[in-house]
């Protein structure tokens, strides 16, 4: 198995384990295991792959290609394992309140609500949702980059050493997922929805006199959310709403991950691919201010997701220095 394959392995034993313990309280523990299988088999699919096309493997070209596809594969399979955690946490009690609250404590008001009322036009609606939107193709534009970098040959001539770069390529996107599914850790046991479930739970009138009712579980069995702010005629607002539309669920919310991982990548970018950081960085600066914005996040939510990115990124990589993800492929 690739180090990605063994990270995702790691992290669906656990969860798996976990299932187990709380098979009782799980709204959907069929859908669940179902997920975890559908899992396997596609991993393992990968994995006895290449026994399959023995004559070929040893060929440069098809063992890079499988190892690419491997990846993409585990990296894709992330839109499955988000919404996953919302199947743990919603048998919790939310805890949103407490996190309203301390917006309102610490900054007089509540960002999320004040941040798009000051800046409604449609060049900041669009600019945001733009930094939004980029989230997973920073993660695809960092790990292309890294797998295609060219290098200069002792004879001053700028080549791509591939057997590097694949090296560089499993190191950098197994960090990634590692650090993923860090956060998604927290988030099974942390159940805050964000600003855009709770004030729609709870509203607005109510969230802007500072009264913030704790839920229970009512997130169990409710998934409405405030519309996205900005411009709806924005081509960038409409993929961020449809998006969310598709796929959010009222979970995730504390540390943030948008700004955790968009942190970690440019960390990585740094060590990596520093010229990188000149798209990177703008796109960067855009997301964090676009996770208030758009409501996904309280403040608090998005100040602990810088906060927490070089302590998850150290993990991920303390982690993965291990026996058991080491790889020869």
């Amino acid at each position: 198995m690739l180090p990605i394959e063994k990270v995702g392995a790691v992290y669906c034993a656990a969860t798996s384990l976990l299932m187990v313990v709380m098979m009782s309280r799980l709204v959907e523990p069929v859908h669940m295991a179902l997920l975890r299988v559908e899992w396997l088999a596609m991993t393992l699919a990968f994995v006895f792959l290449p026994a399959l096309l023995k004559k070929h493997y040893a060929l440069p070209f098809v063992n890079h290609t499988l190892t690419f596809l491997r990846t993409v594969a585990q990296l894709a399979w992330l839109i499955l394992w988000y919404p996953d955690t919302y199947e743990f946490n919603r048998c919790f009690n939310n805890l949103d309140h407490h996190f309203a609250a301390l917006d309102l404590s610490l900054f007089g008001c509540q960002p999320s609500l004040v941040f798009s009322q000051l800046l409604p036009n449609v060049a900041w609606s669009e600019a945001f949702c733009l930094g939004y939107w980029s989230y997973f193709p920073m993660i695809a534009l960092l790990s292309l980059v890294v797998l295609f970098k060219p290098s200069v040959n002792n004879n001053g001539i700028r080549t791509i050493d591939i057997q590097t770069s694949i090296i560089q390529f499993k190191t950098v996107t197994s960090t990634i997922l590692a650090a993923f599914f860090i956060y998604y850790a927290i988030y099974i046991f942390l159940p805050v929805a964000g600003p855009q479930f709770y004030f729609q739970a709870v509203g607005i009138e109510d969230i802007t006199q500072g009264h913030f009712p704790a839920l229970g579980t009512y997130f169990s069995i409710h998934t409405e959310m405030l519309p996205t702010p900005g411009d709806p005629d924005g081509f960038f607002y409409r993929l961020v709403s449809s998006a969310q539309a598709t796929g959010e669920r009222p979970t995730a919310a504390f540390p943030s991950s948008h700004i955790g991982i968009s942190t970690i990548l440019l960390l990585l970018a740094r060590r990596h691919v520093p010229r990188l950081l000149i798209i990177l960085l703008p796109l960067w600066v855009l997301l964090c201010c676009a996770t208030v914005y758009i409501q996904a996040h309280y403040l608090v939510d998005s100040i602990a997701g810088l906060i927490s990115a070089p302590f998850i990124l150290m993990l991920a990589q303390f982690c993965l220095s291990g026996e058991f993800f080491s790889s020869k492929d």
